[in-house]
């Protein structure tokens, strides 16, 4: 099991300027986030925190990729993701987020990424995904093609189905 306990830093603790971070995610990250979306990956996130006076810039670069299930055969396939994503934070009273900017309490000075790395993640999915031509399960694209909504007969030239037949009447009239 992933300890998601090296995602969080320390803000109080850094020096004004640059402060460079680097996680390799793993199958082992994915389980701990515990997101539906996606549940395994090889994904390189780099961090770059730029530390000011009066609040922290941090940059992310994201590479890689995860495991999505085809939305045609439902099998996993391979997601290639790779974004670069902007977060601001600054010290406050108390939690919250706010589009692009995160207030941290300055009690505690801590900023948990782990969560944000998953969205930019996430984000960064085409909301299609499907095998290339030709890389579905064989079996479940039998399966849709046996079980098609578009069949309007059988094989043996059995009749349509009388409901669609008043639906294409219906058709006919709104035409005229």
């Amino acid at each position: 099991m992933c300890s998601l306990e090296s995602f969080k830093i320390d803000l109080k603790g850094l020096q004004e300027g640059d402060t460079a971070l680097h996680y390799d995610l793993d199958d082992a990250y994915f389980e701990a986030i515990d997101a539906p979306e996606v549940r395994r990956g090889n994904v390189c996130v780099d961090v770059r925190v730029h530390r000011t006076e009066s609040y922290f810039d941090l940059d992310f670069t994201i590479d890689g990729t995860v495991h999505v299930p085809c939305d045609i055969c439902l099998d996993d396939m391979e997601q290639h993701v790779s974004s670069e994503s902007r977060l601001v934070a600054k010290f406050g009273e108390e939690y919250s987020e706010d589009d692009d900017l995160v207030t941290v309490p300055e009690d505690d000075g801590v900023l948990d990424i782990a969560w944000f790395v998953y969205e930019f993640i996430a984000l960064d999915i085409p909301i299609k995904h499907v095998h290339a031509p030709g890389k579905c399960n064989p079996a479940m694209i039998k399966a849709l093609e046996e079980h098609s909504a578009t069949r309007s007969s059988d094989e043996d030239g059995a009749a349509v189905d009388p409901r669609w037949s008043e639906l294409e009447k219906l058709k006919t009239i709104i035409k005229d």
